[in-house]
Order: structure tokens, then C-alpha cells, then sequence
């Protein structure tokens, strides 16, 4: 297996948590879709998990994530139909 450098793994590292706050922030606002706070948060990190996909795609390859959209107010997330119904 061929050996990566140190700053792969650091941009790993930082794309997984980022996709773990928004996988919680999921969570949360599927419970809470009127916290305008929380929904400016799961957008910030969305627009961050971007930039980050992006500059790791650059230099690495190709990732699959969480948070490729943004959410209005209220949380729409759980609005039907899902892409698999339709």
C-alpha cells in the first residue's frame, strides 16, 4: 500500500469531523427544524465541507460526503418525496 503524507491524513481527519457535525446536526434538526441557529450552522458546515471536498479532491482524489446542500428555514431535510420515491 503505498504511503501517504502527514497532510493527508490532517485533511482527512478535518473532512470527518466536519462530516460527523453535520450528520449530527441532521439528527438534531430532524428533531428541532425551527432552530435558525443550528440551520445556519449545518449551512456554514456545509459550505466548509465543500471547499475542503474540493481542495482534498485537488490533491487526492475523488470523496464521497454528507452536506452537499443547503437547507432553508424551516429545516426541509424531511419534506417529501425523496429522491428514491420519485
Amino acid at each position: 500500500m503505498k504511503q501517504m503524507p502527514k497532510e493527508y491524513y490532517e485533511r482527512l481527519e478535518e473532512l470527518q469531523a466536519v462530516d460527523f457535525a453535520l450528520v449530527e446536526l441532521t439528527l438534531y434538526l430532524d428533531t428541532h427544524p425551527t432552530d435558525y441557529q443550528a440551520i445556519q450552522q449545518f449551512n456554514q458546515l456545509a459550505q466548509k465541507r465543500r471547499q475542503l471536498k474540493k481542495q482534498f479532491e485537488a490533491a487526492y482524489g475523488p470523496l464521497e460526503q454528507f452536506g452537499h446542500s443547503y437547507s432553508n428555514y424551516p429545516w426541509n431535510w424531511d419534506d417529501t418525496p425523496w429522491p428514491w420515491q420519485v
